[in-house]
């Protein structure tokens, strides 16, 4: 497995500082933070079989280091269940995208499994401020955070005690506790999580910025399904 040197090295030497889905992910499955696991597919045929090797249903995302916002340019489908409908959405994705992202290079779609039903999206962050470090960011996730804002911050390392505070600060934090149809959330593992994340963080001085969103917080588990590492200029 490449680590987190390697893969920065590469970027740079292609003149990135955004790593790909995959590279993130990379980085995150190092340091045993489960993932949702991406398997790139040059051509409609090779992602109908990585689909049935993974088994139904899987989503579907491009593959671009010119692109961070895949959904943005069309470039996101969830819940394929059958061989047919991957041939079919694989061509369609490629062609939205370019006409969407013209001049963007595309390495191809990347063939994932879904994540589990029935776990709270969260999103966990990092920005590294010039005068205080790496601070860590904790809130409700997908389309939420953005609407909603609702985020709690800390300077990193962060201790236990931090990363149970920012978990029960936000707003929130009831449907994390088990409301209508979603289940309690393992608050050990959210922890954990944003122990983790901050131990990265503080390691890896190149690392600018981090999302993990959105990552799904179940009874048992937590799983991020998308991720997103920004190098320092220099």
């Amino acid at each position: 497995m490449s680590s987190f040197a390697d893969i920065s090295s590469t970027a740079r030497a292609e003149n990135r500082v955004i790593l790909t889905e995959q590279e993130s992910k990379t980085v995150l499955k190092a340091i045993n933070i489960p993932i949702t696991e991406p398997v790139l597919a040059t051509n409609s045929k090779e992602a109908a079989n990585i689909s049935s090797d993974m088994g139904f249903p899987v989503a579907l995302k491009i593959a671009s280091q010119d692109i961070t916002h895949k959904s943005d340019v069309g470039g996101v489908r969830l819940g394929i269940d059958s061989q047919e409908e991957i041939a079919e959405v694989f061509d369609q994705m490629i062609n939205t995208v370019k006409k969407e992202a013209k001049g963007s290079s595309i390495d191809g779609i990347t063939v994932q499994p879904m994540a589990p039903p029935g776990g709270v999206e969260v999103i966990i962050g990092v920005t590294r401020d010039h005068q205080f470090g790496p601070v860590i960011m904790f809130g409700l996730g997908g389309i939420a955070v953005e609407i909603l804002q609702d985020v709690s911050f800390r300077i990193a390392p962060l201790t236990p005690v931090d990363a149970e505070e920012m978990i029960k600060e936000i707003k929130g934090y009831k449907m994390l506790t088990g409301y209508r149809s979603f289940k309690p959330a393992n608050m050990d593992k959210l922890k954990d999580l944003l122990l983790k994340v901050s131990d990265l963080a503080m390691q890896e001085s190149e690392i600018s910025e981090m999302d993990l969103n959105p990552v799904f917080a179940y009874e048992n588990e937590v799983v991020a399904a998308d991720a997103r590492i920004i190098l320092t200029d220099s």
